[in-house]
């Protein structure tokens, strides 16, 4: 049975889903390491870390994206949100107004 990143997204917190995926990522590291000693990751726990890794992803972008809505409330402009994250303020005007019209139609 393949877990989906819709059914783990809904099972952990940003916290959670980063801890578990760490945990199978330092197992499948230390099997490769290990070698014939290793345990390595069973194919569940391979999707599974696969899927945690797009939860993690979907995670941080809505956190992300909820940041750029506290700088723009406590009065940054958009050059020093795209500033801060490492881009330009159009790619981060861009982004957020993306994001805020995908929020309103869910």
């Amino acid at each position: 049975m393949t877990t989906s990143p819709d059914d783990l997204e809904r099972q952990h917190t940003l916290s959670t889903a980063t801890t578990r995926y760490d945990e199978l990522r330092m197992r499948d590291a230390l099997a490769a390491v290990a070698g014939e000693h290793g345990m390595p990751l069973t194919q569940a726990e391979a999707l599974e870390m696969l899927a945690l890794s797009e939860v993690v992803t979907r995670k941080a972008g809505y956190g992300r994206q909820s940041m750029v809505r506290a700088a723009r409330d406590a009065g940054a402009s958009w050059t020093q949100i795209g500033a801060a994250l490492g881009t330009t303020k159009q790619s981060a005007w861009e982004a957020y107004n993306r994001w805020a019209e995908e929020q309103a139609r869910a």
